[in-house]
């Protein structure tokens, strides 16, 4: 009896990512077009803030645009990436050039943001910012749950930092909505830098964790990329 229940024990471990070539071919598709989605919204978004929050004078709505150039990039690095035969081959390097672009956003929202708060300068209210706000927030969530959802079935660090990007601007946009919303009701014009201080520490943070590797495949337990294709 016991020697029966070994193999049923080893059948029904779980597993997340697929090593079927077609499932990975479809999976790699589906990545890339939804990389091209989060390019085309997120030009959109970066557009609008970077706009508004020059005309407002708002370091972070400014900080909220320049993540979605760093989500443009994240989203055009993808694509480069499952453009080769072998994407895997291409994952190291999506992963640190995904790291960089968190670094640079980190680097000057925070200069901005301390700048603001030294010289006492007060951004006017931006209902257009509020309004860019809220859409993030319906649509971001959905996105990158499809992009975090591809890239765990693919065992991909790079697709998954990726959906990190997107989930982060899901965050960002519910700290961007209460900065500006303190500002244009209350007149508390410290909360926007603050606002664009927690953008840096969290981008920092994340690109801190794509340099290291981490994600979905950091587990050595869990094969991915070549790895996966291999067993």
């Amino acid at each position: 009896m016991s020697e029966q229940q070994i193999p049923l024990q080893l059948s029904t471990r779980p597993t997340t990512w697929t090593t079927d070539p077609e499932q990975r071919r479809r999976l790699s598709r589906r990545a890339q077009l939804l990389a091209g989605a989060s390019v085309t919204y997120n030009v959109i978004e970066a557009a609008i803030a970077i706009t508004a929050g020059l005309v407002a004078g708002s370091v972070a709505l400014v900080g909220f645009g320049l993540d979605s150039v760093v989500e443009v990039s994240s989203g055009l690095i993808i694509l480069w990436q499952f453009g080769h035969r072998l994407p895997e081959t291409r994952e190291r390097q999506a992963l640190r050039l995904l790291a960089f672009s968190f670094f640079g956003l980190a680097a000057y929202v925070t200069f901005e943001s301390a700048r603001a708060l030294i010289s006492g300068s007060e951004p006017d209210p931006s209902p257009v910012g509020i309004g860019l706000a809220i859409a993030s927030l319906i649509v971001m969530p959905f996105l990158s749950w499809a992009q975090r959802r591809t890239g765990k079935a693919l065992g991909s660090d790079a697709v998954v930092a990726d959906s990190t990007q997107t989930l982060l601007c899901t965050y960002l946009s519910a700290v961007l909505l209460a900065g500006l919303l303190l500002n244009a009701t209350l007149g508390w014009a410290w909360a926007d830098p603050i606002a664009g201080l927690f953008i840096a520490a969290v981008a920092a943070k994340e690109g801190r964790e794509a340099w290291r590797g981490k994600g979905c495949c950091s587990d050595p337990t869990a094969p991915c990329g070549i790895a996966a294709t291999e067993r």
